[in-house]
């Protein structure tokens, strides 16, 4: 769901100084910050890239709950993430994503949205997503999937991690035409761009000491 190159310091920074209790705090606010903005994606019919990207695919047209999708999608990429980011990387990771799986599946039990504007709501349900990527990035967490796929290849093939991603979200944007209206297209890459956006503003090496 986001960024490439925005993934890749996360793993090789030194260890944050964060406590675990610090840890799992951010994870459960940064995956309900992600998860709420699933929640209005899904309401309007958007959709994202990446792994996230083909959990909306799967469930525009399966109608299995995004969450449900989210996490299988999700579970044959942790083996390339304990090989190329390490055990506690991946552990975080698996909750991040199992918390962004159950969380958005809940919020429709206590959040009823009555009327959303579609091409507002993409945008700032993307604005949402962003933030609460930084928090995640933040305590070495991320919800993985395509990410670590990419730069698997990247180390063993010399595949540009970048290109790869934008490759994915190409056939993920290309195989939404089917499902979600062009309004609804247009919105969701804007959304994708402001994410990145977003990320790239507030993560970058070096950027913090700790």
């Amino acid at each position: 769901m986001a960024s490439l190159d925005n993934l890749k310091p996360v793993a090789e920074q030194p260890h944050s100084g964060h406590t675990l209790v610090e840890d799992a705090l951010a994870i459960i606010i940064g995956t309900l910050m992600v998860s709420f903005g699933v929640v209005m994606l899904r309401q309007v019919g958007a959709l994202t890239g990446g792994t996230a990207g083909m959990a909306f695919l799967a469930h525009y047209i399966s109608h299995v709950s995004f969450g449900t999708a989210f996490f299988i999608i999700n579970l044959p990429f942790y083996y390339l993430s304990i090989r190329r980011m390490g055990w506690q990387f991946t552990l975080k990771t698996f909750a991040a994503v199992a918390l962004v799986s159950v969380f958005s599946d809940l919020h429709p039990l206590f959040v009823h949205f009555d009327h959303l504007q579609p091409f507002y709501a993409t945008l700032f349900a993307n604005v949402i997503m962003g933030i609460g990527f930084i928090v995640l990035f933040r305590h070495k967490a991320s919800l993985g999937g395509v990410n670590i796929l990419a730069l698997f290849l990247q180390d063993k093939y010399g595949i540009r991690a970048g290109k790869f991603q934008m490759g994915v979200d190409c056939c993920i944007v290309l195989a939404s035409l089917f499902v979600v209206s062009y309004e609804m297209l247009i919105a969701s890459i804007l959304g994708a761009v402001i994410v990145n956006l977003i990320i790239a503003m507030n993560h970058r090496p070096g950027r913090y000491s700790v």
